[in-house]
C-alpha cells in the first residue's frame, strides 16, 4: 500500500510539468458577437459573465488551471465550447450557422443547461437568475430573428 501511495504522490508531481497552454487566440472586436449586434451594456454584462470564459477568446483562466490534471480538464472543456460557439469569431460565422447558433444558446439559456453547474462552482459571478436567463434567452432569440428576417432564413424546426 505504501509503495502504491508513493508512486501515485510521485505521478501527481511529474505530470505537473506538462502544463496547458494558456495563451487566448487575438480578438478582433469587429468580429465579436456582442460588438457587431450592438448588444446593450446589461445584456453585453450578463453575456460576458455567464458565456464568454469558455465561447470566447477572452478565457480567464482561474488559479486552479495552474494544476494537473484539472487544467486538462478546463482547457478540453474551453476548447470544446470554442468549437460549438465562439463569440469572438461570430461575424466569420455564415448567417444560417449565426441563427442556429443563437436558436441554440436561447434553449441551453432557458433550459438552465449553460452556464454549467460545473463551471458555476468556480464562478459565482456567472450565476444568473431566472430573470436574467430569460432576459438571454430573449435577446438571442431577438438576434436569432433579426439574422433570418434579414437573411430570408427559414425558421428553426423544433
Amino acid at each position: 500500500m505504501k509503495k502504491i501511495l508513493i508512486v501515485l504522490v510521485v505521478l501527481l508531481i511529474l505530470i505537473q510539468f506538462f502544463r496547458i497552454d494558456k495563451a487566448n487566440p487575438p480578438v478582433n472586436p469587429g468580429m465579436d458577437f456582442l460588438t457587431i449586434k450592438e448588444t446593450p451594456q446589461n445584456t453585453a454584462s450578463l453575456i460576458r459573465n455567464a458565456c464568454y470564459d469558455c465561447h470566447s477568446n477572452e478565457t480567464k483562466y482561474p488559479w486552479y488551471s495552474n494544476f494537473q490534471p484539472v487544467g486538462w480538464f478546463l482547457k478540453d472543456h474551453i476548447d470544446e465550447g470554442r468549437k460549438k460557439l465562439n463569440f469572438s469569431l461570430f461575424a466569420t460565422y455564415e448567417p444560417k450557422r449565426q441563427a442556429h447558433k443563437l436558436y441554440e444558446a436561447a434553449e441551453v439559456t432557458e433550459n438552465g443547461e449553460m452556464p454549467m453547474d460545473s463551471y458555476l462552482i468556480g464562478h459565482p459571478e456567472a450565476q444568473i437568475t431566472d430573470e436574467e436567463r430569460k432576459i438571454l434567452a430573449d435577446y438571442f432569440r431577438k438576434i436569432e430573428t433579426d439574422i433570418r428576417i434579414s437573411h430570408q432564413l427559414p425558421a428553426e424546426e423544433e
